[in-house]
């Protein structure tokens, strides 16, 4: 492999505090030298980035693939396209798959998937529970030992309080985390958009905000009774972040992501009946929306997930209760960000940290950074280009995006897996 030597462009990475103009080569799919004055290596290509930024590949720690069993939705592969088009190189899939990722041989599986596309690694999830069907612990130990980075049983809820507490103690015994669908299921149980004004107005049964802060509450206090790691995925209400402030306060092993959704739209995206809209959990009020964005300058979210769920256009051209909930992000989830920046909520740097290094320290791994000797997964942008997101123009199956129509400044120019360039030129 030829060596690749980036000139011209801001260097931005998290991971370090480097947030300067400089270049950086590449050499057998590894990060050589990253800094200013570097020089002409005899043999490099030079790729002239005339100002754009190059940060580490995107991390995404929530993600549906569609593989094993919804291959109609999605696959592995479509989903890598998508996911370079966003400057994504690595990826957790979340396993309430059919059959849900609760063999070890899933797990495996799912990772060899990934290597075959050449430009994206994924990282499964391990079913916290038998199916994901929320009744009987699966077999974390061997899980964990096939390559499971955490245990969720993704858009569901683990409900009972006694199995809550039983996965974060096995799982604390060697070191991971539980990530919980913060939603108290009986309280969701039939319910399509958030319960208030604007649901009863459209005839849609609600979902009461608080479902989302009760169970929140009690995971908290699992978290304090047995030591254990819980994170809470796309929280999205002021109350929740509130008590996840409060637990970080207190020194509880309690963390929390959010999705692009959450920050940018609020419950009036779903209009007269806007299924690409319909999302779990759903859109909230924009008093939750304000708070979420602004526990993103804070600290108390630690990272920017897409929530990637992609649905056959079946799903979604049904009465608004009936349509499947989800909606796309992979393409979209640099852009989205990007747009808090923009508006003056956080900074580039606090935006790349939410996408990369965080992501990539939550579950575990070694991504999301510029440091000499890492894989030289990268991501180049201009945060000032313009562009308009369609549904049926956007790479990959599924196009049920939320944010159709949304002009967006920031786009990907380019994406680099382990030094091959896979996005771009």
């Amino acid at each position: 492999m030829t060596d690749l030597l980036f000139v011209n462009v801001r260097l931005l990475d998290p991971a370090s505090g480097l947030d300067a103009p400089g270049e950086l080569l590449v050499r057998e799919g590894h990060i050589a030298e990253c800094g200013a004055g570097l020089g002409r290596p005899d043999g490099a290509a030079t790729l002239d980035g005339e100002g754009a930024v190059l940060c580490p590949g995107l991390v995404d720690m929530r993600v549906d693939l569609g593989e094993p069993g919804g291959e109609h939705r999605e696959t592995v592969a479509s989903a890598a396209l998508a996911a370079a088009a966003g400057g994504i190189t690595t990826v957790a899939a979340l396993p309430d798959s059919k059959p849900a990722i609760d063999d070890p041989a899933l797990v495996r599986l799912l990772r060899a998937r990934g290597e075959e596309t050449g430009s994206l690694t994924v990282l499964p999830y391990g079913a916290v529970t038998r199916g994901c069907r929320g009744e009987e612990l699966a077999e974390l130990g061997l899980l964990r030992e096939a390559g499971a980075v955490a245990f969720t049983d993704g858009a569901h809820a683990i409900g009972p309080a006694r199995l809550m507490r039983l996965a974060l103690t096995y799982a604390a015994g060697f070191g991971a985390r539980i990530v919980q669908h913060p939603e108290e299921p009986t309280l969701a149980a039939g319910g399509a958009a958030t319960e208030g004004e604007l649901a009863t107005r459209l005839g849609l049964p609600g979902i009461p905000a608080v479902a989302e802060a009760m169970l929140i509450a009690r995971d908290i206090r699992l978290a304090r009774l047995t030591g254990g790691a819980v994170h809470f995925a796309h929280v999205s209400t002021a109350e929740s972040l509130a008590l996840i402030r409060r637990a970080k306060d207190e020194g509880l092993r309690v963390t929390c992501d959010t999705a692009p959704p959450y920050f940018d739209l609020n419950e009036t995206a779903i209009g007269d009946w806007r299924t690409y809209a319909k999302l779990s959990p759903p859109l909230r009020a924009e008093a939750d929306r304000a708070a979420v964005a602004a526990a993103l300058a804070d600290g108390t979210i630690d990272a920017v997930a897409s929530d990637h769920a992609p649905r056959d256009p079946d799903d979604k051209r049904l009465p608004f209760a009936q349509a499947a909930s989800g909606g796309t992000g992979l393409a979209t989830l640099l852009g989205v960000t990007l747009a808090q920046v923009h508006g003056g909520a956080i900074s580039l740097p606090r935006a790349i940290e939410l996408l990369t290094v965080a992501p990539a320290r939550l579950l575990g791994v070694a991504a999301g950074t510029l440091a000499k000797g890492a894989a030289a997964d990268l991501c180049l942008f201009d945060p000032d280009r313009i562009w308009q997101v369609a549904a049926g123009a956007l790479p990959g199956k599924a196009q049920n995006t939320p944010f159709d129509g949304r002009a967006l400044e920031g786009r990907v120019i380019g994406t680099w897996k382990a030094g091959r360039r896979v996005f771009g030129g």
